[in-house]
């Protein structure tokens, strides 16, 4: 049971032409269920539709349980050189509700610096199912971080967050191997 997202009118602060991009999808599964995929780092990348987001750089991290919490997953892009690690610190963090980081980069000196743009998923029951709503909002972001972008902001294309909930909908529901 999905259902697709709408876009916002041009004068909503979620509207494509802002700095935020917002997709709802409704999830035939529990809460408890999506939110137990979106809190382990090592199945982030079930969440990608593409294939941006790889692994997680431990080998079995631990589940996200709070804010202030932080992981890190290899990356890959092309147009941003190829392989490289982000490391995300938790923003929010309700369990079975909601779950928030904001990606950074580290750098030689070993310091995380933050790139001014979140990921966030919220959670709510809805009927036999539940409905996801997926921000990414990037108002945060520095203009030279935005300069240094070779794509531009957001990094993807309007669709992206629509395929991204449709990719966390197959794994949450998919059958497992018997």
């Amino acid at each position: 049971m999905t259902t697709p997202a709408t876009t916002p009118p041009a004068d909503h602060p979620d509207h494509p032409d802002q700095d935020v991009r917002v997709a709802v999808r409704t999830i035939d599964a529990t809460p408890e269920q999506i939110f137990a995929l979106l809190a382990d780092p090592s199945r982030h990348h079930e969440t990608e539709p593409g294939e941006w987001v790889r692994d997680s750089v431990e080998a079995n991290p631990e589940p996200i349980t709070a804010v202030g919490q932080t992981f890190a997953v290899k990356m890959h892009q092309a147009s941003l050189g190829g392989d490289y690690t982000m490391v995300n610190r938790v923003t929010d963090f309700v369990a079975g509700r909601t779950i928030g980081w904001a990606p950074g980069m580290l750098s030689r000196s070993g310091r995380v610096t933050e790139g001014g743009h979140t990921w966030r998923y919220d959670l709510e029951p809805d009927g036999a199912g539940t409905r996801v709503t997926l921000t990414y909002d990037w108002r945060a972001m520095s203009q030279a971080t935005r300069d240094w972008m070779p794509s531009g902001m957001p990094p993807f294309p309007p669709h992206y967050l629509d395929a991204s909930l449709a990719a966390l909908d197959r794994a949450v529901t998919a059958t497992p191997p018997a």
